[in-house]
């Protein structure tokens, strides 16, 4: 067999192992309804304010009867699922396999390693009916973003997305304004495809009304 061969086959067995992701995926998390997936940065230590605020929004999430999923790192993930987990939610991470490895947080009932970040981004979006972000770097931008975009375009069914923390997302809505509004990149529309919170309770409202809107069915969010 030639190099070229034996390349090609091992580009076709990928394709068996991101397929097996995915079926796994689909089994484990259908089980996980009604959902809230939820991002912040992994460096955020406990005792930091913004670690309680998304541990108490991940207890007040699982007092409401809603499962938390996670990337399933330390930090506001550790937060999130650990908040689930003291209401006995169901509380899932979503781990992924990088060079420099992180340990799965602790606080997990339900826990997938995926190889790939692109099976793992569906993952996170396929059963959620709601999507919060915490402060957070690139990871969390690119979760923001990638989802917004699935919504501006219909791939998934409009649920909500806020974005936690007055005093940390100012300064990116700004510039949205300034460079995606005003040039006419996105409409008025695109821009309230989002919220900005800053309190537990707002997070509660918004999502609970979302999901007495969308009911239990994890149709609801079927990605298109």
């Amino acid at each position: 067999m030639s190099m070229d061969s034996e390349e090609y086959a091992k580009e076709s067995w990928r394709l068996f192992r991101i397929m097996s992701e995915f079926v796994m995926g689909f089994d484990v998390l259908a089980q996980l309804r009604p959902a809230v997936t939820i991002f912040g940065s992994s460096r955020v230590q406990e005792g930091d304010p913004v670690y309680e605020l998304a541990r108490t929004v991940g207890r007040r999430l699982g007092q409401a009867g809603f499962s938390i999923v996670t990337g399933g790192g330390p930090g506001i993930m550790e937060a999130a699922n650990r908040g689930a987990l003291e209401m006995g939610a169901s509380s899932a991470g979503l781990t992924i396999k990088l060079p420099e490895e992180q340990e799965p947080n602790a606080y997990q009932t339900l826990s997938l390693n995926s190889r790939y970040f692109f099976v793992r981004n569906v993952m996170l979006v396929k059963y959620a009916t709601a999507f919060a972000l915490f402060p957070g770097g690139f990871g969390t931008f690119d979760e923001f973003f990638e989802t917004i975009t699935l919504i501006q375009t219909g791939k998934v069914r409009r649920f909500p997305i806020v974005l936690v923390g007055r005093d940390y997302w100012p300064g990116l809505i700004e510039w949205m304004e300034r460079q995606f509004l005003d040039r006419a990149y996105i409409s008025d529309a695109d821009s309230a495809l989002f919220e900005v919170v800053d309190t537990p309770d707002e997070v509660l409202r918004i999502v609970t009304a979302a999901q007495r809107s969308y009911g239990r069915s994890v149709d609801n969010v079927r990605l298109a």
